[in-house]
């Protein structure tokens, strides 16, 4: 085959290759286990340049999602709790996962319901961001939760736009009956497990 896809058809090895040389490219094979084999008349140096920017290109649109956290003490003052939950506001409206911890240290923890509190105020002041992925649990010393960010819909906003200079003519939907997504359980500051 050429570079423009077209076939050459059966031919002799050599044949191919002295072939190839005419034309300045090079002969790769493609489908070795093919009866017969595939070959293509490439550039080889081009061939491999465009499959690395493709790759590269790949890498730089992907998106990666960090983890960032945020810890609390059960006796965490007012000030402290709103500027940590600021920056909790700014992860997740940026599209970090964010880890509320809150730390348990001796007798503390016997008051397991104060970190409680603490965790079930950030589910409230963050339910405009983000929900729930794990609900509140102990794992040793700490008690945690993670809220992933909300996901933004674009595309209903742009057709929104439109919709308001235009009026159109009313149409009447049909209900749909949507399943609910199930959510994480708050559960009362009794309850922690």
């Amino acid at each position: 085959m050429t570079e423009d896809g077209e076939a050459l058809g059966v031919m002799d090895t050599r044949d191919a290759i002295q072939r190839a040389r005419e034309a300045g490219v090079d002969l790769v094979e493609i489908a070795p286990n093919a009866q017969p084999p595939v070959c293509k008349m490439i550039d080889y140096g081009k061939f491999l340049y465009e499959q690395k920017k493709k790759a590269h290109d790949a890498k730089k649109k992907q998106v990666t999602v960090q983890v960032k956290e945020i810890k609390f003490r059960p006796g965490t003052d007012d000030h402290d709790y709103g500027y940590r939950m600021e920056r909790a506001r700014e992860w997740l409206a940026d599209g970090d996962k964010v880890r509320a911890a809150i730390a348990f240290r001796g007798r503390e923890m016997t008051h397991r319901e104060l970190g409680a509190k603490i965790l079930k105020r950030l589910t409230t002041d963050l339910a405009d961001l983000g929900d729930v992925e794990v609900a509140p649990k102990m794992e040793g010393y700490q008690m945690f939760t993670i809220f992933i960010p909300k996901k933004a819909k674009p595309e209903g906003k742009k057709q929104a736009a439109p919709a308001a200079s235009v009026p159109a003519p009313e149409k009447k939907k049909e209900p749909r009956a949507e399943t609910p997504k199930p959510k994480a359980e708050l559960k009362s500051d009794d309850e922690i497990f």
